[in-house]
């Protein structure tokens, strides 16, 4: 229970979300998610540090710069964490298209 804990501690910092969801898309260096961000590079550092210590995020060296990118397996632990406690019975959306489906399925 602490691991979620920290886990959703770690996500409650909008730039790291931000962050997030610009690795989503591919893999970038310190210098492109600052100037992205419209933060210091130093800040996108410390954020990058607290995402990499906390396994969602893997860096690569490419030369003389390093790429980050996204730890799609702990991410995907992430949302199945999200989805066990979640309440609202959407189980990210899977289980409502289920529903949506039978439902439609009962009315014909």
């Amino acid at each position: 229970m602490k691991e979620s804990a920290d886990l959703f501690k770690i996500l409650s910092v909008d730039k790291r979300i931000e962050i997030v969801e610009r690795l989503k898309k591919e893999p970038m260096s310190v210098n492109a998610l600052a100037e992205a961000l419209g933060i210091t590079q130093s800040a996108v550092s410390q954020h990058l540090r607290v995402l990499k210590s906390a396994g969602l995020v893997r860096d690569e060296r490419q030369g003389y710069w390093i790429y980050y990118s996204l730890n799609k397996d702990a991410l995907e632990k992430c949302r199945q964490r999200l989805n066990r406690i979640c309440t609202c019975g959407c189980l990210g959306g899977q289980l409502t298209l289920e529903r949506r489906q039978r439902d439609s399925s009962k009315t014909k």
